[in-house]
């Protein structure tokens, strides 16, 4: 594959994974969106990716990040992009700077609610000349239609929809090699040792 994402050419975006708007997502399981979440920002920091983190309206039911992230990304977190209520957070200032300030042009994208949060950024940075994909089991939206159509508009504006493992594997380029090592235990350790369990 010749147009790949790597860790040295794209920036890790998390968008509004915040303790009330997870409990809309109901078309995958809490744990599954958090253990991916969780997996996408360790990627992140732990590959010296940029990571933008942004949040809504924090002193209403959205509340704050998860505190996943501010564990794992306590300076992303400091930083945060704290948006007064903005649905596209593409159209709000301080976020389309940050975004413009890492100097990357391709942008992987997770958040809540695909239907909602996720669907019209995604749209506005592919319409502003940036490659994007959308980590579509690092969010979730209320109904499993909901999150089909918005994927299906996604698609149809030219973003990339991808998985937390596919994303990551692409990052990774090698296991045995360089950041592939840190991405391989990031998986292992979030989402593969899960999958292992006996039933």
């Amino acid at each position: 594959m010749k147009n790949k994402f790597t860790v040295e050419n794209a920036a890790m975006l998390l968008i509004d994974h915040q303790q009330g708007t997870i409990k809309l997502a109901r078309n995958l399981p809490r744990e599954e969106i958090v253990q991916n979440t969780r997996a996408l920002a360790r990627t992140a920091v732990e590959t010296r990716m940029p990571l933008i983190l942004t949040s809504s309206m924090e002193a209403n039911f959205q509340g704050l990040l998860l505190d996943d992230l501010q564990t794992i990304a306590p300076e992303a977190y400091e930083k945060r992009v704290k948006r007064p209520g903005i649905v596209d957070c593409w159209e709000y200032e301080d976020f389309k700077s940050a975004v413009e300030a890492t100097g990357k042009k391709k942008l992987i994208v997770a958040g809540l609610t695909n239907d909602v949060c996720i669907v019209f950024p995604a749209i506005s940075a592919v319409e502003d000349g940036y490659e994007v994909q959308v980590v579509v089991d690092a969010g979730g939206s209320p109904t499993m239609l909901a999150d089909e159509t918005s994927t299906r508009r996604m698609e149809r504006h030219g973003v990339t929809l991808t998985s937390t493992n596919q994303v990551m594997a692409e990052l990774a380029v090698s296991w045995s090699q360089d950041f592939g090592r840190t991405i391989q235990t990031i998986m292992y350790e979030e989402i593969l040792s899960q999958l292992m369990k006996d039933p």
